[in-house]
């Protein structure tokens, strides 16, 4: 078993597979399920934006989007357990790869998602092609911000964001890539919603967005599980980071769970006027 710089395990195969299947069969025996307990969150914040803005469509970008789940989440108002069983469960496997495309489309198709539209953005080009050829995006960004400026043509697809979110990418993902996001809307203000596992101190990420015109809230010190520990020894790593940044894992992390808080950053009222 490989373990990134952060200590946890390597998972980054996953995410390179022409579908989702390889994707679903892995997580679902960690019990990944962040997304599910960050879509009720997402709607909220999706919700008090039309409310302040009255836009008839909002336009989101989910950073470490990979195969579209959160999109999927709430654009066909399904669940983590719907898409493990779609994706993981009888038959799936004997799909073939384009009934499995075929399905999905199918699936968009039969709900009514014109006020969400998603941009994508990852690193993983084939989870991207999926999602987008599918329609859990409506667009697709494959970069790395970290490392460099948008493109012109990736700035003209950032330009319209009005909301962010992230379920567990910022680690990996740091204050670069926010403030790369943030300029490429010139004076608008996307609001944000950031699921951060608790490894991740998100110090740094809110005082780079203080220094853009935004406040950002810990939400009620909430705690919200991700994904069982892949082995003891993932989780023995973990706990280590914990310690060394002065996080108390007892009755969290210590009962085997990763868990993440939520942080929403939206621009300070004189910045929004």
């Amino acid at each position: 078993m490989h373990f990134d710089a952060s200590g946890k395990v390597a998972l980054s195969h996953i995410y390179a597979q022409p579908d989702p299947r390889t994707y679903f069969g892995t997580l679902r025996t960690l019990e990944y399920c962040i997304p599910q307990l960050a879509k009720p969150y997402f709607e909220k914040l999706v919700g008090e934006y039309v409310e302040e803005h009255d836009v008839p469509v909002v336009n989101v970008l989910d950073i470490g989007c990979s195969y579209g789940i959160n999109a999927a989440l709430l654009k066909c108002d399904l669940t983590m357990d719907a898409l493990y069983e779609r994706y993981a469960g009888a038959g799936a496997e004997s799909l073939r790869p384009e009934e499995l495309r075929a399905r999905d489309r199918d699936l968009l198709s039969s709900h009514d998602a014109a006020t969400l539209r998603f941009t994508g953005l990852d690193v993983s080009l084939p989870a991207l092609n999926y999602a987008h050829e599918v329609g859990f995006l409506d667009a697709a960004i494959h970069a790395d911000l970290e490392e460099r400026d948008p493109t012109p043509e990736e700035r003209e697809q950032l330009a319209g964001t009005d909301v962010v979110f992230s379920t567990g990418c910022v680690g990996y993902v740091t204050h670069k890539t926010l403030a790369r996001v943030v300029r490429a809307n010139g004076g608008r203000k996307p609001w944000m919603a950031h699921f951060v596992l608790r490894m991740f101190p998100f110090t740094q990420v809110a005082e780079c967005l203080a220094e853009l015109g935004y406040e950002t809230i810990r939400v009620d010190d909430e705690v919200f599980k991700q994904r069982r520990f892949a082995s003891a020894e993932e989780q023995a790593q973990v706990l280590d980071t914990l310690v060394k940044i002065h996080v108390d894992p007892d009755g969290l992390e210590s009962e085997g769970w990763m868990y993440a808080g939520l942080y929403i950053s939206r621009p300070t009222r004189a910045d929004d006027e």
